[in-house]
């Protein structure tokens, strides 16, 4: 079909040929199939010098520049003539002549196309068996210009029958490829050329991208097709044809070929629609894309839960049951100060922050700082969309957490001023902290000679000014001021640097009772104003009242009535018994002091039949616990000991031993909660520290949890002072070390110091983020001190983040120096805690999920247990786990509320991933 036949001169009896000379003859013979044909014969080899000539008649090109010559003809085989005969060929000559009228031409004007030669000649015995053996050559020509032209035939002395000649041109025929219409083209002149030809959309299609475009080769062949049509919105493609979309079915774009079903909550009560519309109370916004389903505003958050530690509240929630059908759920944080008497609530003012920040939260979780403290707060936790106020008549939804903070160190010294200056002595004045959180009981004023950092000296104040003496003349000077309540120290003031000068001035800054030397009445420091002497790092504390063992006074009892207050028994309810500990049972109850409101206690009690020694010891820990003051310390109350049974009052942790606690809520916390535990552990640790105190026996087991998760250091039967040495060693009464948590030095050397306690604080990481695992699993303690002393450390708990791990192979450091300090631990958990996502990038993250099989999955969040009821229940891949709910968990036979509770929220996280990602899941 691809061929245009311009001339076959037998098709009719149309006389197509012109003889020129006589010496060609038409002759009609019948072929191997006795079907009859006609050709042009020249058989005069037995004469000399022959030129016989055969041509056509004038053939239009019809605009083809290219034609074609089909030539079919039989030669005979000049060996097999007679002898004699000189003049026999075994060819002949084609010509052709281009011209635009029909008018014959001579011979000499014709151009020559090519020489025809047989493939096969035939001889006498091929005439007798009657075979005819028919060449077939073909040959081209191009460029034409004109509209027609003739060709002719020469025979220069061959026995030849030309049987057929076909003249035909090659074209690209009407071709409708995807939506479109490419008209007949002829090819162009050249055989390497490509027409590119331009085609017309058709049935209700439009060119997608740009109009469709074909390439018509010389060969007759389309080729290299470039862009395409495609139905108009509101059709679809269907045998070739653009089709209407039906009723409640809709397309809108041109990618898609077909049209799609209205997605859910949406309709479309027009064929040809290009879109669907929402039905009441459901909507979309102007970026959603058409395939997405009507949506509306989420429900309330889930599971709200705060944890308080001292002025800041980490809150944290659950993504809402019902999220509109959106994964743009974003939350907003209103925070109410709740004000006394029952007034009502106050917005919090501007000073308090929220990290990252108050609206807009994607991530479900905020931390709220410089809050004030003791004081009662109202948050709203709001769920917001895409098309919260597109809602008409929305609500908000919300939940709402009150809280109450904790007494917390009071902020930074902003300002420090200089007064007086002298020779020797700089006066200083400052205000009291913007944010004091309790009353400020005194503060440090630490100097140094500038550039000479390592080492400096503390003096304390009661006032908010101070005269610095003994300094060097025209000399510069650091100074930073903080402030301590109740609390403990709050963190210094940045930096102030001052000169001294060779003579006295005085500015008029310093209140008269601090005037200068020259000319005015200058004052020693207040008694009362102790020094603190640094040098390269290690503390000194003449004078100072820091922590003071027991055991230094002559008369322990002494040192019982000086640090624990004495309760009359009348005051105390004991309600049940909740333990027992080394000297007798631990029991709770109310606690009614006068004037003072009901607290829950918890109460230790001296079994009967003790010796003098065994209340000594019973009554020594009592006396530690006294002498501490710190939100993360476990609070005296008072002891009982003026009637029996004697009694030890603390605080009452709803929650108690931590490593117990955790174990019973295997996996229940995030990451940021347990961070926060982890904080509140080191603040006490810090504090102690401080104190010049080591505890010897910091293990989750010693760690209480109150009912607001907040974590409070006690057990301090195995502790001893610091002394004045920072490298004291400590021999103990006889008492066993808990091998796994103590640090080296301390177990060969009896080395107890602030950096062995950060040892241990590095194992009570490890505890909290195994969930209460035992430090070394089952190794004896022999293996595990040989262990350590080979380099051995404990591995990371399973998804633990890479910033807590660094940080417990930091507390692990052989050389106890080299370990972090208690405050420099404190700094990097707020850091961590400020910045979340630091925390994402885990040790072990578990592998795809689509590589892992539904019992892997249970296994790295330690329910495997649960596998067969998997199983067998038909959830056999986690594309079907992901759609489960907590009926399904009960149907398959997890009945346990924690457990569920740990399996719905992996379940979430699964399909939170899947909706935010095309990536496999990650467990």
């Amino acid at each position: 079909p691809s061929n245009q036949i311009l001339f076959y001169p037998y098709l009719s009896n149309k006389p197509y040929i012109r003889k020129i000379l006589s010496s060609w003859e038409e002759i009609g013979e019948v072929d191997e199939d006795y079907a009859p044909i006609h050709t042009y014969q020249v058989c005069r080899v037995m004469e000399q010098n022959q030129n016989n000539w055969l041509h056509t008649n004038w053939i239009l090109t019809e605009g083809a520049q290219r034609v074609y010559i089909e030539l079919k003809f039989t030669l005979r085989d000049c060996n097999s003539l007679p002898g004699g005969v000189g003049t026999c060929k075994e060819t002949f000559n084609m010509y052709y002549y281009e011209t635009d009228e029909d008018r014959a031409m001579k011979e000499s004007r014709y151009i020559k196309v090519d020489t025809i030669a047989a493939d096969e000649s035939f001889t006498e015995l091929d005439l007798g068996d009657r075979v005819m053996k028919l060449n077939t050559e073909v040959r081209d020509l191009g460029p034409l210009s004109r509209k027609g032209f003739y060709l002719a035939f020469q025979d220069l002395g061959a026995c030849i029958a030309l049987v057929s000649v076909r003249v035909f041109y090659k074209r690209c025929p009407f071709l409708v490829k995807s939506l479109a219409e490419f008209p007949d083209t002829i090819p162009g002149s050249e055989a390497s050329q490509l027409v590119e030809v331009v085609g017309h959309c058709i049935n209700n299609s439009m060119p997608l991208y740009e109009p469709p475009r074909m390439h018509c080769s010389a060969d007759g062949e389309w080729l290299v097709p470039i862009g395409k049509c495609v139905c108009k919105p509101g059709f679809e493609e269907m045998s070739g044809y653009c089709q209407v979309c039906k009723v409640g079915f809709y397309r809108s774009q041109l990618e898609s070929s077909a049209c799609s079903k209205c997605p859910p909550h949406s309709v479309a009560r027009q064929t040809g629609a290009t879109s669907c519309s929402c039905e009441d109370e459901y909507h979309k916004i102007d970026s959603d894309p058409p395939n997405m389903a009507c949506t509306r505003p989420p429900s309330a958050p889930r599971n709200a839960i705060s944890n308080v530690n001292e002025t800041s509240v980490f809150l944290e929630w659950s993504i809402p049951m019902e999220t509109g059908g959106r994964k743009d759920v974003r939350y907003n944080i209103l925070c109410s100060r709740v004000l006394p008497d029952g007034r009502g609530l106050e917005e919090c003012g501007p000073n308090v922050r929220f990290l990252p920040r108050r609206v807009g939260l994607s991530n479900t979780s905020v931390m709220v700082a410089d809050l004030q403290s003791h004081t009662n707060y109202s948050f709203l936790l709001e769920a917001v969309n895409g098309v919260s106020e597109m809602a008409k008549d929305y609500t908000k939804q919300y939940v709402t957490l009150n809280v109450t903070t904790n007494q917390a160190a009071p902020s930074p010294v902003s300002v420090v001023r200089k007064g007086y200056t002298g020779k020797s002595s700089i006066g200083l004045s400052w205000a009291e902290p913007d944010r004091p959180n309790g009353i400020i009981l005194e503060y440090e004023i630490k100097y140094f000679e500038k550039e000479q950092d390592s080492s400096y000296t503390i003096i304390k104040s009661k006032e908010t000014e101070m005269v610095v003496e003994g300094l060097k003349a025209s000399s510069v000077y650091i100074f930073q001021v903080r402030a301590r309540t109740s609390a403990g120290y709050g963190a210094f003031s940045r930096r102030f640097e001052f000169q001294t000068s060779p003579y006295c001035e005085y500015t008029g800054t310093i209140q008269s009772t601090m005037a200068a030397r020259c000319g005015f009445v200058c004052l020693r420091p207040d008694p009362e104003e102790e020094k603190m002497h640094f040098h390269n790092g290690h503390i000194k504390f003449p004078g100072v009242r820091t922590y003071i063992d027991p055991l230094t006074y002559e008369d322990p009892n002494q040192a019982v009535h000086e640090f624990a207050q004495e309760i009359d028994v009348s005051f105390i309810s004991i309600e049940r018994i909740i333990g027992a500990g080394e000297f007798g049972e631990v029991c709770c109850g109310p606690l009614r002091l006068p004037g003072k409101r009901e607290i829950q206690v918890a109460i230790k009690t001296l079994k009967a039949g003790y010796t003098e020694q065994q209340r000594r010891d019973f009554l020594w820990e009592a006396s530690i616990m006294g002498q501490f003051n710190h939100p993360n310390i476990i609070r005296l109350e008072g002891v009982v000991t003026k009637s029996k049974p004697v009694m030890i009052i603390t605080e009452y942790m709803e929650n108690g031993s931590l490593d117990t606690f955790l174990k019973k809520n295997d996996g229940q916390f995030t990451v940021i909660q347990l961070v926060g535990m982890l904080r509140g552990i080191a603040s006490g640790m810090r504090y102690l520290s401080d104190m010049g105190y080591v505890h010897r026996d910091l293990a989750a087991r010693n760690i209480l949890v109150n009912s607001n998760l907040v974590c409070k250091v006690s057990d301090f039967g195995l502790s001893r002072v610091l002394e004045d040495d920072a490298e004291a060693a400590y021999t103990t009464r006889g008492g066993k070390i808990p091998i796994r948590w103590t640090a080296p030095e301390a177990i060969a050397y009896r080395k107890f110091t602030s950096a062995s306690d950060v040892w241990s604080y590095g194992i009570v990481m490890w505890e909290v983020m195994s969930y209460g695992e035992r430090p070394y699993w089952e190794m004896s303690n022999q293996d595990v001190i040989k262990a350590v002393e080979e380099n051995y450390r404990l591995p990371g708990p399973m998804d633990c983040p890479e910033a807590l791990y660094h940080l417990m192979m930091d507390c692990w450091q052989r050389e106890r120096t080299n370990r972090p300090k208690f405050d420099e631990i404190v700094c990097l958990l707020d850091k961590l805690i400020r910045n979340p996502s630091s925390l994402k990038k885990l040790v072990n993250s578990s592998h795809s999920a689509r590589t892992k099989s539904v019992g892997e999955w249970l296994d790295s969040i330690k329910m495997g247990r649960y596998t067969e009821l998997f199983v067998e229940g038909g959830y056999s891949s986690l594309e079907m786990v992901t759609q489960m709910t907590s009926e399904d968990l009960r149907r398959v036979g997890v009945n346990l509320a924690g457990h569920q509770k740990k399996i719905i929220t992996s379940i979430q996280e699964m399909r939170v991933h899947m909706n935010n990602t095309n990536s496999p899941i990650n467990i």
